[in-house]
């Protein structure tokens, strides 16, 4: 493996956060416009459920993708990033409605974009050995 990737620890990392960065754009999909947004997002604290989590996301999206590109080949990045994105709508699919189309789904997001980006510092600052 170490002929392919020599870094096979941030590979692992980058590829977890990279789902969650992918699972977290799906959902987020299904937000915007906000006036087509899914009738149980619209109830109140919705609105800033979907601005923190978009936040969120995009700062979740330029950390894995900085990361990826600092530690890992630039074959291995697309390859791997191409994957993710390519497989990521199978468990979206899976999720029941209330967790892709409500506040309980977004509330979800939030909590999985916040390990997420307390993962990527730890592991930006250790230098990703935390296997």
């Amino acid at each position: 493996m170490s002929a392919i990737e020599p870094n096979v620890a941030a590979l692992v990392w980058f590829a977890l956060l990279w789902t969650a960065t992918c699972l977290g754009f799906l959902i987020l999909c299904g937000m915007y416009p906000m006036h087509t947004r899914p009738q149980a997002a619209r109830k109140s604290g919705a609105l800033a459920l979907i601005v923190l989590n978009s936040a969120l996301w995009l700062a979740l999206a330029a950390g894995t993708l900085a990361f990826g590109y600092g530690e890992l080949r630039i074959t291995t990045l697309i390859v791997v990033g191409g994957l993710v994105m390519l497989f990521a709508p199978a468990p979206f699919e899976a999720m029941p409605a209330i967790w892709r189309d409500g506040r309980r789904g977004l509330a979800a997001l939030l909590a999985v974009q916040v390990a997420g980006l307390a993962v990527w510092l730890a592991i930006s600052q250790a230098g990703a050995p935390l296997v």
